[in-house]
């Protein structure tokens, strides 16, 4: 992705003043979530994934099971993937101007595999420390018939767009007097403790660091 002018598929066109195009707003996007939606062709009709995901410098990547229709459809054919972090709901004065705040961020590109055992399990490892730093450590060690079971795939931070919507409601200003509160009801999602397996030996009870992931100062 390139200070270069929006393509036609990722410029943003309703309310192209919330809109962003370069790199450090698209990360900030990315790297605070983990849940992504991937839109693609299926046997002719339209389908929408959610899966898990993450980022490695200019790369974005998400995974599944060797077996899964989703990977198997998007493989080698473009897509779309959109990450949305959802701020607060925005209460106006009429319904019509009742908003959200919003970062959102919407990617572009063609599907690619991840092939060889070596470079597959690089990426397992980066997604896992991604989600639970300092986990990969502590596990017993991927198996043959594990690594065959996934399939991981990737494309190239090329094409993109990031909207955002921060902020109070717009009102029309003959509202602006009515006895109507207005304003912001903030929202964020956030990890509760840890609540560990009723097998889990005293032992390694220690608990595990939460990810600041999908929180928002």
């Amino acid at each position: 992705m390139t200070s270069s002018p929006p393509s036609e598929r990722t410029r943003v066109k309703r309310a192209h003043e919330r809109a962003a195009y370069d790199r450090a707003a698209l990360d900030a996007v990315l790297d605070a979530g983990m849940l992504c939606h991937v839109g693609y062709m299926f046997d002719g009709y339209p389908v929408v994934t959610p899966t898990l995901y993450w980022r490695e410098g200019d790369a974005i990547y998400w995974h599944g099971s060797s077996a899964s229709r989703a990977l198997r459809a998007s493989e080698d054919l473009d897509v779309c993937l959109t990450v949305t972090h959802l701020d607060g709901l925005v209460l106006a004065r009429s319904a019509f101007h009742h908003s959200a705040n919003y970062r959102s961020a919407m990617l572009f590109g063609t599907a690619r595999l991840v092939n060889g055992d070596e470079d597959k399990l690089a990426r397992l490892e980066a997604m896992m420390e991604g989600l639970y730093p300092g986990r990969w450590s502590s596990l017993r060690p991927v198996s043959a018939q594990e690594l065959k079971a996934t399939k991981i795939l990737w494309m190239p931070i090329d094409e993109a767009s990031v909207k955002i919507r921060t902020g109070e409601p717009v009102d029309d200003t003959e509202d602006m007097a009515a006895p109507v509160w207005a304003g912001a009801m903030p929202f964020r999602l956030a990890f509760d403790p840890p609540v560990p397996d009723a097998v889990t030996q005293e032992a390694a009870r220690a608990t595990p660091p939460v990810t600041g992931r999908l929180t928002r100062s």
